[in-house]
């Protein structure tokens, strides 16, 4: 625990570090924290603080910089969330303007959106859901390659190419096409593939298997976790960034594999509300110079997503709490419309 001094030493120093990107020093720092302190006091106070890990002293610098211990210590304790000036949101190309019919473009046009209000990377995450098969077309390529067509209630269309064993005519495959629309339209591709393989007795067992198949291979495709990218060049704009280029090569790395961004969303989907991960302070975040400002949204109450941005340690995490939490309230409404509809 901080005394009262030392806490108002610390926030001045954070928030004067996030407006300016310079170590601030004992004069600047005892004007911003407004109070009548000599610079010998200020002094000893950065020694405890420093002492503590919570700033550290850049060798170039006499001032002090927060360290992720020191973000996290103002985020959880210091942080105060103004309704800031915002952009108007209504004059966005926000989720909330898009047709109810069309939801991958409510995700799309949700990291998009947190990319230019942020400034930062946008980034969201739709998990795994049951995908529903509406129609089912298979179309003979060659000998052996057939092109599968799954077509959902909203209309998105999933390709596949298979290579059966077998050679199949196209009025054989249309035969097991008409099949599976007649008896399964309506189902989960789970269920239907549950179904097929104690339902198709009465078919050859080569159309069987390859019904078995094509529904297996749609249903790994949907299902898929979905993470939809934006803004990743607007780090080329971020000083703490953009000074070395192996840190830019790494950070771009990270948003191509996507892996690491969907552990840091699966964890933010556990919480409600905001969360805020800093890097540095533990494995979750995988480099110490970025922090995560995410939160989950809901569709009828239920938790289906997570988004965030995704930018340098010294960012305005005010500011970002209400862009994310601003965006995950849209989604969420974008989607249940969809859904209602």
């Amino acid at each position: 625990m901080l005394d009262e001094r030392s806490r108002l030493l610390l926030k001045a120093l954070v928030e004067r570090y996030i407006a300016d990107g310079q170590p601030v020093g004992s004069r600047t720092l005892s004007k911003a924290a407004g109070l009548d302190l000599s610079p010998a006091t200020i002094r000893n106070v950065m020694s405890d603080l420093e002492e503590l890990g919570l700033v550290a002293s850049p060798h170039t610098s006499a001032g002090r910089v927060p360290t992720p211990r020191g973000y996290r210590y103002f985020v959880d304790t210091m942080l105060t969330v103004r309704r800031s000036e915002l952009p108007a949101i209504e004059a966005l190309p926000t989720p909330a303007t898009l047709a109810a019919e069309q939801p991958r473009q409510v995700i799309s046009q949700a990291a998009q959106l947190l990319s230019q209000l942020s400034h930062f990377v946008g980034v969201v995450r739709v998990p795994r859901r049951p995908v529903v098969f509406r129609h089912i077309e298979f179309v003979r390529l060659s000998e052996r390659r057939v092109l599968v067509i799954l077509v959902s209630p909203d209309g998105d269309v999933q390709n596949r190419i298979l290579h059966p064993t077998t050679e199949f005519t196209q009025d054989q495959l249309q035969t097991a096409a008409n099949f599976l629309n007649a008896h399964y339209a309506g189902l989960t591709l789970d269920e239907v593939r549950e179904r097929l393989r104690h339902e198709v007795d009465a078919l050859r067992g080569e159309i069987a298997s390859l019904m078995v198949k094509a529904v297996e291979a749609g249903s790994e495709a949907a299902q898929n976790d979905e993470v939809v990218i934006a803004g990743e060049r607007n780090l080329l704009e971020v000083d703490d960034f953009a000074r070395n280029m192996d840190n830019l090569r790494r950070l771009f790395d990270l948003f191509e594999q996507k892996t690491q961004v969907m552990r840091l969303l699966d964890v933010s989907s556990q919480a409600d509300g905001v969360r805020i991960f800093i890097g540095g302070e533990s494995q979750v975040v995988p480099y110490e110079e970025l922090s995560v400002v995410s939160a989950p949204f809901e569709v009828d109450g239920q938790v289906v997503g997570t988004l965030g941005v995704i930018g340098p340690q010294r960012m305005p995490y005010d500011r970002m709490i209400q862009i994310v939490d601003i965006t995950a309230k849209l989604v969420g409404n974008a989607l249940s419309q969809t859904r209602a509809d």
